[in-house]
């Protein structure tokens, strides 16, 4: 009796080592592993961003809709860009003098406010210009292969809607004249100036690819696919 008594204790014993060890592995395990990045819609509100969005509109207009051609429009913009974007202008990473000190004081939660806020929004768009649209048109639906250059459809969609899962804006509605000058600075390098050590502050691999899609374009071909951007609905 005594005997099976204790191989009872040595066995409870036993288990209970081993079921500690199993908690303190998984528990490593999971402090190791990387926490998963939380999107602009886990925690934004579009209502909040409304409000504080409001000093925006000096720049992007109404709703996110920018009069001004050399400033974006923002509505129906892709929330996970929007989030990204304010994130590198606030690093420092993205070099604009207006938006830096703009978005330094955002904290996480005012930027997935903005983000989900202006992504909800109607662009109301404008208007192609008829000497440039059809050749902007047959750039940003099949590329070039002889220049290879990709269709632009591949990455912004059919209309330009963008891929949120992957991060790609939307540019449907697009001024052209915004358009030219981010296509030029990614062909110069200037798009992205800031220089950072920290990972999760990097532009990301999108931008690689458009700076090198970008160098392999003629102004011509800039000038013709912003000018169709700009007209499509």
């Amino acid at each position: 009796m005594a005997q099976t008594k204790r191989a009872s204790w040595i066995a409870l014993v036993t288990l209970s080592a081993t079921l500690v060890s199993t908690h303190a592995t998984q528990a490593e395990e999971a402090a190791a592993a990387p926490a998963q990045k939380k999107l602009p819609f886990d925690e934004g509100n579009a209502q909040e961003g409304a409000t504080k969005a409001a000093v925006c509109s000096a720049c992007h207009g109404a709703n996110g809709n920018s009069t001004n051609p050399e400033w974006p429009v923002l509505a129906g913009q892709n929330a996970v860009y929007i989030d990204q974007q304010l994130r590198l202008f606030r690093a420092g990473v993205r070099n604009n003098p207006v938006m830096m000190p703009m978005a330094q004081p955002l904290s996480d939660k005012d930027i997935s406010d903005l983000a989900v806020y202006f992504a909800a929004q109607t662009p109301a768009g404008g208007e192609s210009d008829p000497s440039y649209w059809q050749a902007g048109q047959t750039l940003y639906r099949n590329g070039d292969v002889t220049r290879n250059i990709p269709a632009c459809v591949a990455c912004h969609g059919p209309v330009g809607r963008g891929n949120v899962a992957a991060g790609y804006p939307a540019l449907r509605t697009q001024h052209s004249v915004y358009t030219v000058k981010q296509l030029t600075d990614y062909a110069t390098g200037a798009r992205y100036g800031g220089a950072t050590a920290d990972k999760d502050k990097q532009p990301g691999p999108n931008h690689a690819m458009m700076a090198t899609i970008a160098k392999r374009l003629t102004p011509e071909d800039i000038r013709n696919v912003a000018s169709y951007i700009q007209g499509m609905r």
